[in-house]
C-alpha cells in the first residue's frame, strides 16, 4: 500500500491529541497502514513527533500569514488568529505538550519564529494601549498557545461545543490581556 505521509501526520495528530501515550502500532492502524510501513518512513516515535512538529509549525505559520495580524487592532488580529488556527489547534495541543520538543539546544528555531511574530502582536498592543503593560508579550504568547491547546483538548472531550472554540479562546484571552482605565 502507497503512503501518504501528509494522510499518515494528519491521522498520527488527531491520534495523538487524544491520546498522547498512542504505540507506534496504534499510529499506523489509525492511519491505515501497516506497522512495517510507518516505521520504514519514520524510525520511531521521536522521528515521527519531529515530522509531526514540522507540519504544526507549517500549519501555524500559515495560520499567522492569513491572520493578517498587522491590520487593525491587536486584538482584532488575534482574534483572526484564534480562527485560522482552529483547524489545526488539535496539532498545536498535542505538540505544546511535547517537552522533548523544547527541551536541550536542538528546539526548532520554527518555534523561535512563530514566537516571534506573535509576541509582535502583544507588543503592538501594549505600545497602543489595547494590552496591559504588566504582562510581557512572552507570557502573553505561551498563554494563547495554552488556551488555543486546552480549548481544543475540551472540544475533543465533549465538553466545550465546537462552535465555541473561538469565542471562548479569544474572551479569555482577550479579557485577561486588556488594559483596563483606572478610576
Amino acid at each position: 500500500m502507497a503512503m501518504d505521509r501528509e494522510h499518515v501526520l494528519r491521522a498520527a495528530a488527531a491520534l495523538l491529541a487524544r491520546k498522547s501515550t498512542a504505540t507506534m502500532d496504534e499510529v499506523a492502524r489509525a492511519a491505515g497502514i501497516g506497522r512495517a510501513t510507518l516505521h520504514r518512513h519514520f524510525a520511531g516515535r521521536d522521528a515521527l513527533v519531529r515530522a509531526l512538529e514540522q507540519l504544526g509549525i507549517q500549519e501555524f505559520e500559515a495560520a499567522l500569514d492569513r491572520a493578517r495580524l498587522e491590520e487593525g487592532g491587536a486584538g482584532d488580529g488575534l482574534r483572526r488568529l484564534i480562527a485560522e488556527a482552529e483547524p489545526s489547534a488539535h496539532l498545536l495541543a498535542f505538540l505544546y505538550s511535547e517537552n522533548q520538543l523544547f527541551e536541550g539546544d536542538q528546539v526548532n528555531e520554527g518555534w523561535a519564529r512563530l514566537d516571534a511574530r506573535v509576541c509582535d502582536v502583544f507588543r503592538r498592543g501594549q505600545a497602543q494601549g489595547e494590552f496591559r503593560i504588566d504582562l510581557t508579550p512572552a507570557w502573553l504568547t505561551e498563554a494563547l498557545y495554552a488556551l488555543i491547546g486546552s480549548c481544543a483538548w475540551a472540544v475533543m472531550d465533549g465538553r466545550v461545543a465546537q462552535k465555541d472554540f473561538q469565542y471562548m479562546t479569544a474572551e479569555l484571552l482577550l479579557g485577561g490581556a486588556q488594559r483596563r482605565v483606572e478610576k
